[in-house]
């Protein structure tokens, strides 16, 4: 909240910053986080931010979240549980 972000009333994991064109948002889930947005300085600024008060690892890309497949191509983002669902028709 100190840098400038509003949590949103509907979810409350989500954050949200907004500055004219820009925005940063984040979501948060127990010690973990993804955030995105559409300004590269704005992104770097604040995994610095974070950085600086926490002990955190920047793991890149989003590739895999709370059993969601994450695959970022030129064509788009796209998600899916393939992977669970090979382990649940493995067991059954």
């Amino acid at each position: 909240m100190s840098n400038n972000f509003n949590r949103n009333n509907g979810e409350p994991t989500l954050y949200i910053k907004q500055s004219k064109d820009m925005f940063l948002t984040i979501i948060l889930y127990m010690d973990d986080l993804i955030f995105m947005g559409n300004d590269e300085t704005l992104v770097e600024e604040f995994k610095e931010a974070m950085k600086r008060e926490f002990k955190m690892t920047d793991l890149g890309l989003l590739r895999f979240f709370l059993g969601i497949e994450i695959q970022q191509q030129e064509q788009g983002i796209f998600i899916s549980q393939s992977k669970y669902a090979q382990v649940i028709l493995k067991r059954f």
